[in-house]
């Protein structure tokens, strides 16, 4: 029998012997997405992830009958045009099969039984918002007008932030006359533009805004930087939308996978990457460890592409980390991490008519996380999550990662089952919950995120979309180190399953062209 490593030295299948070798570290979507289109245009390519389960924070797991999401709970791009559409169809592999979320989210804020509803339809939508804010409509018009300008510009593929002459060349390729609207607009927030127009004092408008951008940016209104907000905000609409897939998120990543082995790519799970050599600043090599057997080596790479936290990526390089580069991670705001609370209960806990993705705010004077806001998603009947005449409840509260991390293991029992009953009891207001609806229960918090995804301290989402860290001034693709490529919710556009497909569509076309 021929152990792993072994098996990497046999001959390439697609007979591609003399293509480049490729190593791809994590396998979640931006990781599968990168592997597998690198081995569509002829790479050898090998994928390594310490989990189970490909996937990542897109990954499911399975209890009881019932499927859970880990993390990520809907998808953006299945639509013609859309991102994870291009991608298949250039592997030559079906897009999964998913319904459009109408509405997107509903949102309840505190002390209201009525939600704002996101509709799908643009027209519905501007109804709605127009009910629940009146006077915000030029706020409204101008984020719509951004979006749409934007969205164009991304379309045409910029490498964003551009790092040589030939990134700078696609930026520049992508630019158009209209493109040149979103220029005065490029160092100002969210927080900036409702001033602008007399609405920052509007607190149910810019309570919504701090609600929904910290899902998409992982910061409020205030901090989040105007021309993502518009794009985050307006994907929700037709002809564009967001997605509930049938089966579950893991259906997407098992697709890639299938792409990457159909091109003759291989995928190694419980495997983790010890660090990343560097020579001459070109990576070179990485160290691999199957944590089945504890068997060690090295493997030799043309190009090595990371798809982890920016704060991992420096981990693994340790000294050889660029010193400008490591001061600049250590300089970043702390990222967030996420408390889950996953139930199967049964159908009857759920209310008639249940949006897929809701979301609560239970304060106005709490901050949005720590339990005061839960965004929830709600399974539907027939899409393959739960048992006939039952329903998966996934709840989820931004939470500080540190404090997960403090003291014994009784002070972490004890405020799991703190965060677990504040969880049920908010949860509860919606739903029938009570000992005979509630089938399995179970929790994840940052300390779990990290146990089984690798992320640096559990934290989720990526990096806060402010103006220093957003676009043309966030982290690159290309790294300072020759060969070595970053792709994920560290880089441009951001998070989300298609934030991370653009990311990793950027890192291919800059090694395809090898630069």
């Amino acid at each position: 029998m021929i152990s792993d490593r072994e098996a990497l030295l046999q001959a390439d299948p697609t007979g591609n012997n003399q293509s480049r070798k490729i190593i791809v570290i994590g396998a979640g979507i931006g990781g599968l997405t990168a592997a597998a289109l690198l081995a569509r245009r002829g790479y050898k390519v090998l994928v390594l992830d310490q989990a189970f389960v490909p996937g990542g924070c897109a990954s499911t797991f399975k209890r009881r009958g019932f499927i859970f999401d880990v993390g990520a709970t809907q998808v953006a791009g299945l639509e013609a045009g859309g991102i994870h559409k291009q991608i298949f169809d250039e592997l030559e592999i079906d897009v999964p099969e998913g319904i459009p979320c109408n509405p997107a989210c509903a949102v309840f804020l505190p002390g209201e039984n009525e939600p704002i509803n996101v509709w799908r339809d643009p027209e519905k939508w501007q109804s709605e918002r127009q009910k629940q804010f009146p006077g915000s409509e030029p706020f409204w018009e101008l984020m719509a007008t951004l979006f749409k300008v934007s969205w164009k510009f991304q379309s045409r593929n910029p490498v964003l932030p551009p790092r040589n002459l030939w990134d700078l060349g696609q930026l520049v390729g992508a630019i158009r006359p209209d493109t040149l609207i979103t220029v005065p607009f490029s160092l100002a927030t969210v927080g900036d533009a409702l001033r602008g127009y007399g609405l920052y004092e509007d607190r149910r408008l810019r309570t919504f805004l701090d609600l929904q951008l910290k899902l998409y940016s992982q910061v409020n209104a205030d901090e989040t930087a105007l021309l993502y907000a518009a794009t985050a905000l307006g994907v929700s609409q037709a002809p564009l939308g967001l997605y509930h897939l049938q089966g579950s998120m893991q259906v997407l990543s098992d697709r890639l996978v299938a792409g990457l082995v159909k091109w003759g790519g291989k995928i190694l799970m419980r495997h983790s990457v010890e660090d990343i050599e560097i020579y001459n600043n070109r990576a070179t090599s990485v160290k691999i460890k199957n944590l089945k057997t504890g068997e060690v080596w090295r493997e030799a790479a043309d190009e090595v592409v990371a798809n982890v936290t920016v704060q991992n990526l420096v981990n693994l390089l340790g000294k050889q980390a660029p010193m400008g580069y490591q001061n600049r991670v250590d300089k970043l705001s702390p990222a967030s991490g996420a408390f889950v609370i996953y139930l199967g209960v049964e159908e009857s806990a759920i209310p008639n008519n249940c949006p897929p993705h809701l979301q609560f705010l239970y304060d106005y004077n709490g901050e949005i996380g720590e339990n005061n806001s839960l965004f929830v998603s709600v399974s539907k009947p027939g899409d393959g999550r739960a048992p006939r005449g039952q329903a998966t409840i996934i709840a989820s509260s931004f939470t500080d990662t540190q404090i997960w991390w403090q003291g014994e293991k009784e002070d972490y029992a004890r405020l799991k089952e703190k965060y677990t009953q504040e969880a049920i009891a908010h949860l509860a207001e919606y739903f029938d919950l009570k000992p005979e609806t509630i089938i399995h229960q179970e929790v994840a918090t940052p300390r779990t995120f990290a146990y089984y995804t690798g992320r640096d301290r559990g934290i989720v989402g990526g990096i806060g979309q402010r103006i220093p860290t957003f676009g043309p001034f966030g982290f690159a693709t290309r790294t300072p180190i020759n060969h070595l490529w970053l792709v994920g919710d560290s880089t441009h556009p951001g998070e989300g399953t298609a934030g991370v497909s653009y990311s990793a569509l950027t890192a291919v076309r800059q090694i395809e062209n090898g630069e």
